[in-house]
């Protein structure tokens, strides 16, 4: 079913739930939120507040317990229905990038594109290679390459078969810190320079504000606000999205976030 919207990605009035020997366990619950296309967002919240399982369900893996998700106006989800995962033209870029060790890097890229044929692919491969600036080690193997590299390998990987949405589960978590702020730059600027529309979670605050045009602060499987990084830290919703938004550690790089216009 198709609904006219200027929005890629509508999340509206999710519950999300398990069935345990206990009983129901409530994971999300009401959620709602839009992204109109080539934005960036993000949920944002300590383990357990229910981002991972909000990006499964986008992506297929959950099923729904009450609302519904539309991608570009088609309703992908709902209770009674739901477009299978590899159907929806949703890629994902996993925490531990999944990378094949025994493919090079090139190989890897080009692992999501065997419908084309064998000179499309190769092309296709070149140009994502290109975009991350990984050509030299397109004959490498991901032992070979650091960590952030691999984590450019995975991007390449995701973007290659042109998904209308990129979905990142914490990717930069098995970053160290400095290599993990300069890569969420990194990725921001590859995405806007491809136009893709993405969504990603994470716990780290620094992440958030470094990529995200909207962000999700989310606690117990709701989302307290949902807006511009700007109105997060300046206008927070309420004392819960205050106190987590607000550290002292983090002001000199929201600035340069705020800088940049977001």
């Amino acid at each position: 079913m198709n609904i006219l919207s200027s929005d890629l990605l509508e999340i509206d009035h999710i519950s999300l739930a398990y069935d345990t020997p206990k009983g129901v366990r409530d994971v999300v619950r009401d959620l709602t939120l839009s992204l109109p296309a080539g934005h960036i967002g993000c949920l944002l919240g300590e383990s357990g507040c229910g981002k991972t399982t909000v990006l499964r369900a986008i992506a297929g893996f959950e099923p729904l317990r009450a609302g519904r998700i539309l991608l570009d106006g088609t309703v992908i989800s709902t209770p009674d229905m739901q477009v299978a995962p590899e159907s929806r033209r949703v890629g994902m870029m996993f925490q531990d990038y999944a990378l094949f060790p025994h493919l090079t890097v090139a190989q890897n890229v080009a692992f999501g594109l065997r419908k084309l044929d064998r000179a499309a692919r190769a092309r296709r491969v070149e140009e994502m290679l290109e975009l991350v600036g990984l050509s030299h080690a397109a004959a490498s193997y991901p032992h070979e390459i650091s960590g952030g590299q691999q984590q450019r390998v995975a991007l390449a990987r995701a973007l290659a078969p042109s998904p209308e949405l990129l979905l990142l589960d914490e990717p930069f978590s098995n970053l160290d810190v400095d290599t993990r702020e300069r890569l969420a730059f990194e990725v921001r600027e590859i995405l806007k320079a491809t136009g893709h529309t993405a969504i990603l979670v994470t716990h780290n605050q620094a992440e958030a504000f470094a990529i995200a045009d909207r962000i999700g602060v989310m606690s117990k499987g709701r989302i307290a606000q949902w807006d511009t990084p700007y109105n997060l830290h300046h206008h927070p919703a309420d004392a819960f999205v205050r106190d987590f938004i607000r550290s002292e550690a983090l002001e000199e790089q929201r600035e340069q976030v705020f800088a940049r216009g977001r």
